[in-house]
Order: C-alpha cells, then sequence, then structure tokens
C-alpha cells in the first residue's frame, strides 16, 4: 500500500515548473517560426554562394543594331534609340572601351554594342525575391537590425534550452534524449577534426 502511494504521489511544483517551461519552449517556437524560416533559407543560399549569386540574378540578352553605327557619329539621341530596343526610356552614362563599342549604363543593366558587327549584349541585375530581403536580415546589412538580431539570437538559447527539458522518461534528457543530443554533436565536431586540425 505505501508502495503505491509513493509511486503515485505528484509533486505539484515540479508539475508547475514542467508547464511553465513547455509554454516557454511553445511561444517563443510560434515566435521564432518566421525568422528560423527565413534564417535557413538564406543560409542555404549564402552557402553555395561560390555557385550562384544569394542576392541578384543576373540576365543577359544578345540585341541585333537596326542600322549600322560609327563613334564620330554616336549622338545623345542615338544612344536613346540604341536603348530603345531594349525597352530602357533614358541612361546614366556611356563610354567607348574601343572605337568600335560603346557601352550603356541604366539603373541596374547595361548595354554593350559592338557598331563594327551590329551586335550587343544586354545585362540586368535584379533581385531575388524573398532570398534578397532574407539575405539581408541574415547578414546584418540593415540598419539597427544587430540588436534584433541579438534578441533573436537569445530567444534561439532558450528555445533550444527548453525544448531540452520538454519530455521526461524514456523519451527525456537522460534516456534517449542525451544519445540524440550526441548524435547532433557529432556532425560538427568531425568536420573540425578531419578539416580544421589536420
Amino acid at each position: 500500500m505505501l508502495g503505491w502511494a509513493r509511486n503515485t504521489v505528484r509533486w505539484p511544483q515540479r508539475d508547475t515548473l514542467s508547464r511553465f517551461n513547455m509554454a516557454v519552449h511553445r511561444d517563443i517556437g510560434y515566435i521564432c517560426a518566421s525568422l528560423i524560416l527565413a534564417y535557413c533559407l538564406s543560409g542555404i543560399a549564402v552557402n553555395h554562394i561560390g555557385d550562384w549569386n544569394p542576392d541578384f540574378v543576373i540576365s543577359k540578352e544578345t540585341v541585333a543594331l537596326s542600322r549600322a553605327y560609327t563613334k564620330d557619329g554616336i549622338t545623345r539621341e542615338q544612344i536613346l534609340e540604341l536603348g530603345r530596343l531594349v525597352k530602357e526610356d533614358g541612361f546614366k552614362i556611356y563610354d567607348f572601351p574601343t572605337p568600335d563599342q560603346v557601352k550603356i549604363y541604366y539603373d541596374n543593366a547595361s548595354l554593350h554594342v559592338n557598331l563594327s558587327t551590329g551586335q550587343g549584349i544586354y545585362e540586368k541585375v535584379s533581385r531575388r525575391q524573398v532570398l534578397y530581403e532574407a539575405n539581408a536580415l541574415h547578414l546584418n546589412r540593415l540598419k539597427g537590425w544587430k540588436w534584433a538580431s541579438d534578441v533573436f539570437a537569445l530567444m534561439l538559447i532558450t528555445l533550444s534550452l527548453t525544448g531540452l527539458l520538454v519530455l521526461r522518461g524514456k523519451y527525456g534528457i537522460a534516456r534517449r534524449g542525451k544519445w540524440l543530443i550526441a548524435a547532433g554533436m557529432l556532425p560538427p565536431l568531425l568536420t573540425l577534426l578531419l578539416f580544421e586540425f589536420k
């Protein structure tokens, strides 16, 4: 009888702390969800910066001139005429890299024309939607975001620590959890051992 009573006794303080821990973990998880997704997307994009530009898309288009031009005959009106071929209404500046080439600069674009061959290359730079904004947050390029990023980091620390204590028993940190924590530590430790400390 006493054994049964010992096994069924509940500790109010422990249950209150457990509920509080679970509530903190749940609510911080909801608050952080969108930023976690944004940072993860940005992290994947920046990880592959050697393969692509995570912020901008650079598109190229070949343009055929409607008539022949010479350097001496290039005027402002003819520069505007060339711009209309690529749907540009105005221009910022133009120069001549060589006597038979002209390069026209627009907002986030340029047109490089070979006057001898009558061919041109139009390059336009545009932002990658969503990724550009996510990278601006992740890489701390926005004024004042540093402090918000620090708060977010502290919230992630709290999310991790409270997550360790959500479950008890065979799925808790003292049993199954400790092995999963160890498994999570292996990839960074192995990477450091194999590539950093050799």
